[in-house]
């Protein structure tokens, strides 16, 4: 499909704030009081930073001279026959011929290659060159060599660095180093020719841009071209010395001829520097497709909160690719179909799939792996399907799946069933599973789906699922075409349209989160660092205090510190009451034995700090006190809390809580920064979302006051980063609707 456009989205105002607990508060941040610029208060910052210090703006590099030089130098160029470095001279001379540069061999050992004049050093090329192609063991040497000569861009193909292990590394932080001061910019080290590749130039329409980190897995990328689908870049980043994959995110995502974006991941190099080009992308509405490679990381964290132990390194990535649109699959058929589709489709006219076949088995089989997939085909009306009866027997259905039964494809019915089931307005996707040729009606109807697609804006697929590949109605009739979107398998099919239909929801709702990130201190931040104890986790006491600084209610409680004091503070805080010991090294006080639940008289709130105490004295656990707290009866238990990630910092994660947490594992992550529509969304990923719904006759709970909650503990994140690598809230009590949220316990720890 031909005819995607990409813009910049318009910037809406600001959603309406969720207030929890009735609070209102001047000037606010997600519920957080913010001084203005100007005012006085801690921290103003800048406007491209946001409280954590991130950058919130990123350039996008400019590699025009880079994919397409106007002069290029090989250092270390040979035509000695039987010499690696010949069949890349000869390759690239090819290559600089075909984009128009200028091309000068440099090599202190020759007069010339390939009847060319070669130079014996960089100072000595005639012209001040964009492109550099290091073919040498050690490019670090040649790097000051090109800065001082101006050039912008080089390559180094020399592996033996990171990939090799510390001394490796060693060796590359050293080139790196030497390539910032220099002022060029770097691809690799270990990296390949993929990027001079031989690009196919009579192919039209929105193209794909390919970047990878292993040149050999975006093969089947580039191979689309066989099949008619134009590739315009192709970026191996090896080690990403310099440049990385953000980099070339963020540059494909501003080129005109970009339709799609796809990426083979190993490893990000910097966090924010993704997120911000990912931004990049979402704002200009091109779709990325990734395959990101990590999911099943070997090794457990050590932590001490239950969202520490439950957020893995690959689920941070999974939800930051999540939040910005980022299309994850896992093979790289997958990468190849999905991104020849949102390349070349247009913008959905509906979100409605019709599965039309010649037999029920097949349409009834896709069906099942559609629905699964969360595509939504809808019913058909009465009026389409007696439409449809006067070609189909009345005997099949025609509801959706649509079973024609087979002859009907044979004759001038076809196309008059196909041209009505694109005229319903509620089917924006039209499938058309094949399962195997059966000529002559399959070649009849391949042409019958390529001439509607011709006469429509919709999406119409065609799953060809003979393994043979060769018949001329797959190679020549469906290939052919431009309007339709063939598939070899039926997964495929169901994970590039669910793909599809989901970036176009996703961009025509996008808000950049960076427009709205916090940009100065919130007096909330001045309280809670004076509750910091740098290497220490914090009592339950100090944690609440912690809550109390962001407005994040906590159930009215007093630390005690004798017998008496506990009876005392019973009485004001109101029976019945939970007491808890409370102490620096407590993490989970349940398991032994520390809380006391449902006290309602003073002789109860006695026997209760003495037990309490004599267990802390037995465990050898130092205590601040016993709190005497307010008991919180109702509610769902949920749980929110914090943990560092090493790529992109603080991450915020929300889920089913309790004693049960860690066996449910039932949460979602978010990486800030994100806004109210990102926490919401966060809850819908939970497998127990409809507890917060109400159940069993329970009032449905106070989501506004949850997603509060979440914002305000992000807010948190942001600006203690550096100083809370834990926190979490568990339980947070979510009340009926109205009635608000209660942290009834928590746990943090400063690094």
């Amino acid at each position: 499909m031909l005819g995607s456009t990409h813009g910049t989205l318009t910037t809406h105002s600001r959603p309406a704030r969720v207030v929890a607990c009735g609070e209102q508060r001047p000037h606010t941040v997600h519920g957080i009081s913010e001084p203005q610029p100007g005012d006085g208060g801690q921290g103003t910052g800048t406007v491209d930073r946001d409280v954590s210090g991130r950058p919130l703006h990123a350039p996008v590099p400019d590699l025009d001279r880079f994919f397409r030089p106007e002069s290029v130098a090989v250092v270390g160029a040979s035509d000695s026959e039987g010499r690696p470095n010949t069949g890349i001279t000869r390759q690239l001379i090819a290559w600089a011929e075909r984009v128009g540069a200028r091309l000068h061999p440099v090599n202190p050992g020759r007069a010339e290659v390939f009847g060319r004049p070669c130079h014996a050093t960089v100072a000595d090329l005639p012209e001040a060159v964009d492109l550099a192609v290091l073919l040498v063991g050690d490019p670090l040497p040649v790097i000051e060599q090109l800065g001082e000569a101006k050039v912008k861009f080089a390559v180094a193909f020399a592996s033996g660095f990171a990939e090799t292990g510390e001394q490796g590394a060693a060796a590359q932080d050293r080139l790196a180093e030497a390539v910032a001061r220099s002022g060029l910019r770097l691809l690799g080290p270990n990296t390949n020719l993929n990027a001079f590749e031989k690009f196919r130039t009579d192919l039209d329409g929105p193209a794909i841009a390919l970047i990878t980190q292993s040149g050999h897995q975006g093969r089947p990328v580039f191979s689309l071209q066989e099949l008619g689908i134009r590739l315009s870049h192709w970026a191996p980043t090896g080690n990403e010395a310099d440049l990385e994959t953000a980099d070339f995110l963020s540059y494909f995502a501003t080129r005109p001829e970009v339709g799609a974006i796809a990426a083979y991941v190993e490893g990000l190099k910097d966090g924010r520097s993704f997120l911000l080009a990912a931004d990049r992308a979402a704002r200009n509405k091109v779709p990325v497709v990734a395959v990101k490679v990590g999911r099943t990381e070997a090794g457990a964290r050590t932590a001490a909160s239950h969202t520490g132990k439950l957020t893995g390194a690959d689920g941070v990535v999974d939800a930051a690719m999540r939040q910005f649109g980022v299309i994850r699959v896992d093979g790289l058929d997958e990468l190849q179909d999905t991104a020849a589709l949102l390349a070349r489709a247009r913008k959905p006219t509906a979100e409605g799939v019709a599965v039309y076949s010649i037999s029920g088995g097949t349409g009834a089989h896709f069906a099942d792996l559609a629905t699964a997939a969360g595509l939504r085909l809808p019913t058909l009306g009465d009026a389409r399907q007696a439409e449809l009866h006067q070609w189909i027997p009345d005997y099949l259905s025609v509801a959706n799946p649509v079973d024609n039964g087979g002859h009907p494809v044979g004759d001038w019915r076809g196309p008059k069933i196909i041209d009505a089931l694109l005229a319903d307005p509620s089917i924006g996707v039209l499938i058309c599973p094949i399962t195997g040729p059966f000529p002559p009606m399959s070649d009849k109807l391949a042409r019958d789906l390529v001439d509607a697609a011709e006469r429509t804006d919709k999406l119409v697929c065609v799953v060809w699922g003979s393994p043979v590949g060769t018949e001329d109605a797959y190679r020549d009739t469906l290939l052919g075409s431009s309007r339709v979107a063939t598939f070899r398998t039926f997964a495929n099919c169901v994970t590039a349209v669910r793909a599809y239909l989901e970036h176009h929801r996703f961009a025509a709702a996008y808000r950049s989160p960076f427009d709205d990130a916090p940009r100065v201190l919130s007096p909330s931040a001045r309280k809670a660092r004076a509750l910091m104890r740098p290497g220490q986790q914090l009592s339950e006491h100090a944690a609440k205090q912690l809550l109390r600084a962001y407005g994040i209610r906590v159930p009215r409680e007093q630390l005690v510190t004798s017998a008496a004091a506990a009876v005392r503070a019973a009485s004001l805080v109101g029976y019945p009451v939970v007491m808890k010991a409370s102490g620096p090294q407590l993490a989970h006080k349940t398991e032994l034995g520390l809380v006391k639940v449902g006290l309602t008289s003073a002789s109860q709130i006695r026997d209760a700090y003495r037990e309490l105490t004599d267990i802390a004295r037995y465990e050898d656990v130092p205590l601040d006190g016993v709190l005497v707290c307010q008991m919180i009866e109702r509610g769902v238990e949920m749980v929110v809390g914090v943990t560092r990630d090493s790529l992109f910092g603080p991450t915020v994660t929300v889920g089913l809580g309790g004693v049960l947490v860690e066996v449910l594992r039932d949460v979602a992550v978010g990486v800030p920064p994100f806004g109210e529509d990102q926490a919401r969304a966060m809850l819908g990923e939970l497998r127990g979302h409809a507890l917060l719904d109400g159940v069993r006759g329970a009032p449905p709970a106070d989501v506004d006051a949850l997603v509060e909650v979440v914002l305000r503990v992000q807010r948190m994140a942001l600006e203690l980063d550096g100083e809370l690598a834990e926190l979490d809230i568990n339980p947070l009590v979510v009340l009926p609707r109205g009635e608000g949220a209660v942290a009834l316990d928590a746990l943090a720890v400063c690094p």
